[in-house]
C-alpha cells in the first residue's frame, strides 16, 4: 500500500473547484462531511454529505462547492505494490456515492492514517495498511446494508401492487402503468415480480380476475356478461376463452358444478 497524500477535515472555500481530466494519477477516495456537485459518467449530480466515493485511477474527477456553500471532506490518493493488495476493495465500485450512516468512524480512520502518513512511527506502514483495510471493509458493510434496505423496499412494494390487484381486480391495470407507479422500468419490474412470485404479472393479474369471477359466479346471480364486466374486461368473448383456459370449464358450467 502507497499513500501519497491524506488529508482530515479540510474545508474548501466556495470557489473551491477541481477538474482533473484524467484523473489524479492514483486511486482517491473522499469523504464527504458536506454536499457537493460531482460530474460523474458525463451527469453532474448533487451528491449528499455523508457519502464516500472511490475514483479509479485515471477515471476523470470533477467536483465542486455547491454555491454559497463551503465544502469539508476527509481524503487519500493512494496506490497498490502489487494486485493482491487490491483486495482490500472488497469489490466496492468505483466512481459511484455510496451512502454511510457511520461517517464519524470513517473519518476517524481517516484522520489516523493521516496522522501515521506524516509521523516517523516504526510501524506506520502496517498501521495505515491496517486502517485503510478497515475502511474499505466498513464501506463494504454499509453498501450491503443499503443493497438489502432497497431490496426489502422493492419487495414490500411489489407485494403491495399484488395485494391491489387481487383486493381489485376489476382495475384496469398495465404493465407500462404498474411500472411507472413504482418508477421501475418495465423490463426491470416484470422480471422482479416473476423472481418474487414465481408468475409473470400478467398472469397474476388474470388469476385475480379469474378467482373474482368464480366467486361472483357462484355467490351471486348475475349473468356471465355483467360478471366479465364486473371482473374488468371488456369483451365477454374474451373473459370466457380465458375463464375456461385456466378453469377448464366455461362461466356457465362452472356455475352449474358449484353453486349451492
Amino acid at each position: 500500500m502507497i499513500i501519497n497524500n491524506a488529508g482530515f477535515n479540510f474545508s474548501h472555500d466556495v470557489d473551491f473547484y477541481v477538474e482533473r481530466k484524467n484523473g489524479s494519477g492514483d486511486y482517491l477516495l473522499l469523504l464527504l462531511k458536506t454536499g457537493a456537485y460531482f460530474n460523474l459518467n458525463g451527469r453532474e449530480r448533487l451528491i449528499p454529505e455523508n457519502s464516500v466515493i472511490l475514483f479509479k485511477k485515471g477515471t476523470p474527477q470533477y467536483y465542486r462547492c455547491i454555491p454559497k456553500h463551503i465544502f469539508t471532506n476527509d481524503w487519500i490518493h493512494f496506490d497498490f505494490e502489487n494486485e493482491s493488495e487490491k483486495e482490500i476493495l472488497c469489490n466496492i465500485p468505483f466512481d459511484k456515492p455510496i451512502k454511510v450512516n457511520d461517517m464519524h468512524f470513517l473519518s476517524f480512520c481517516i484522520k489516523m492514517i493521516s496522522s501515521e502518513f506524516y509521523s516517523n512511527n516504526k510501524n506506520k506502514n502496517k498501521n495505515i495498511l491496517s486502517y485503510m483495510t478497515l475502511i474499505f471493509s466498513k464501506i463494504d458493510e454499509e453498501k450491503s446494508a443499503e443493497n438489502k434496505m432497497k431490496a426489502d423496499k422493492k419487495n414490500e412494494a411489489l407485494s403491495m401492487i399484488r395485494r391491489k390487484i387481487y383486493e381489485k381486480p376489476y382495475e384496469n391495470r398495465t404493465i407500462k402503468d404498474t411500472s411507472h407507479e413504482l418508477r421501475m422500468s418495465e423490463s426491470l419490474f416484470q422480471h422482479a415480480y416473476k423472481e418474487q412470485f414465481g408468475i409473470s404479472f400478467v398472469n397474476d393479474l388474470i388469476n385475480s380476475r379469474i378467482e373474482y369471477a368464480k366467486m361472483l359466479l357462484v355467490n351471486t346471480n348475475l349473468n356471465a356478461n355483467e360478471i366479465s364486466v364486473m371482473c374488468g374486461y371488456k369483451s365477454y368473448v374474451h373473459f370466457s376463452r380465458q375463464f375456461t383456459k385456466n378453469v377448464g370449464l366455461s362461466p356457465p358450467n362452472y356455475r352449474m358444478q358449484n353453486k349451492l
